[in-house]
């Protein structure tokens, strides 16, 4: 476990996590290959019926 020698500052904490949070306020959209439908990144996303997740059919959806 770390054990620092001398404690930082609250603000230079608060410092730290604020530009972090800065950069990740908007998600990151890109365009799926296969569909060309916008998604957010990492995730899959459904398009007519089929479930596509890096460009590839996951899962289909079965019409009942």
């Amino acid at each position: 476990m770390a054990h620092p020698k001398a404690k930082q500052s609250k603000s230079r904490r608060d410092k730290r996590r604020a530009q972090y949070n800065a950069k990740t306020k908007e998600p990151s959209l890109t365009m799926c290959p296969a569909t060309g439908q916008m998604h957010l990144t990492h995730r899959a996303h459904w398009h007519e019926g089929k479930l596509y997740f890096k460009g590839k059919v996951v899962m289909t959806k079965e019409s009942a």
